[in-house]
């Protein structure tokens, strides 16, 4: 059902069945092949649950999209000039295994899939942390994903940048094997119709500048989505996350977290707790967390992963 907001909220809060309700006439062109090859390890996401939840947020997209083109012509004509269409910049934040990752790249797939948005990009804000020779210098290693560990400068340059419709523009890559940026690699955009910019931090404030000024990534999103769920829930999902990948990608001698392959069940279910407890709780407490009012869109999830309910700002 569609809850009815208090005079004082500035959003409107939707069940399940509500928000599902509200794409009867979009399409899926989605199958279960192409979910099985976008979600992330341990999301047991399925083509049920973006035909509910992803279709229309899809839709909704579709509608803002068109909604700042025409804004984007009606200045041109008021300022009688032509200027060359910006990227629609989409934000996407939460938790550390939470499913962020899931959600930004569905969404690529959705919307690449409407007739005016073929081109869409995908960058994760990894590729702007700083490379673990420089948080090793700065005795970050233990806060890596804390807003103090990332090149903020740089991200929000590559930002504003690709929306103010530069040819080229290219972001540094990370590796999540060698858990550290690749030396030289780089993600190049070349004006996508969209951009999603996905990453823990995104939806955080500005930090006023020494002249008493400051610019915040989130200041060049035109719709951002928070993805939440109970603490106690996320918490599970990366112990699970972890013990899967002791059984995959740790294996790798390459690998960052190698030394965690030979663990037991019991020893690597204590060891995932403690990073957790000890590093992306405090984080996501701290500094994720409380971004979660600021995004135009927050998808709730329950403890099976499906999202619950759909809070969407007012306009």
């Amino acid at each position: 059902m569609l809850t009815a907001p208090t005079l004082s909220s500035p959003f409107v809060d939707l069940d399940r069945e509500a928000w599902a309700r509200l794409s009867a006439s979009t399409p899926l062109p989605l199958t279960d092949v192409d979910v099985q090859r976008l979600r992330a390890l341990g999301d047991p996401i399925d083509l049920a649950e973006v035909d509910t939840v992803y279709r229309p947020l899809s839709r909704l997209l579709d509608l803002h999209i068109a909604a700042v083109r025409g804004l984007h012509e009606a200045t041109g004509t008021f300022l009688r000039e032509r200027v060359g269409r910006t990227p629609f910049v989409i934000g996407v934040a939460g938790s550390v295994a939470v499913g962020k990752s899931t959600t930004a790249r569905l969404l690529r797939e959705l919307v690449a899939r409407w007739p005016a948005t073929s081109r869409v990009e995908l960058v994760t804000t990894d590729g702007f942390l700083h490379p673990n020779a420089e948080l090793e210098r700065r005795g970050l290693m233990e806060r890596k994903g804390f807003p103090e560990s990332y090149d903020r400068r740089a991200l929000v340059r590559f930002v504003s940048q690709v929306k103010a419709g530069d040819a080229e523009v290219a972001a540094p890559v990370y590796d999540h094997l060698t858990y550290d940026i690749v030396p030289g690699a780089q993600n190049v955009v070349r004006r996508p119709d969209v951009l999603i910019v996905e990453g823990l931090n995104v939806l955080q404030p500005a930090r006023p500048g020494r002249d008493g000024t400051g610019v915040a990534v989130s200041d060049f999103f035109d719709f951002s989505i928070y993805v939440d769920a109970r603490e106690a829930d996320v918490r599970e999902w990366y112990v699970e996350r972890f013990l899967a990948l002791r059984r995959t990608a740790f294996t790798r001698p390459e690998s960052f977290f190698h030394r965690y392959a030979a663990l037991t069940d019991a020893e690597a279910t204590a060891r995932a707790g403690q990073i957790w407890d000890s590093i992306n709780a405090p984080n996501l407490r701290a500094n994720i967390a409380p971004t979660r009012d600021r995004a135009t869109l927050v998808l709730t999830k329950a403890a099976d992963h499906h999202v619950a309910s759909v809070r969407l700002r007012k306009l």
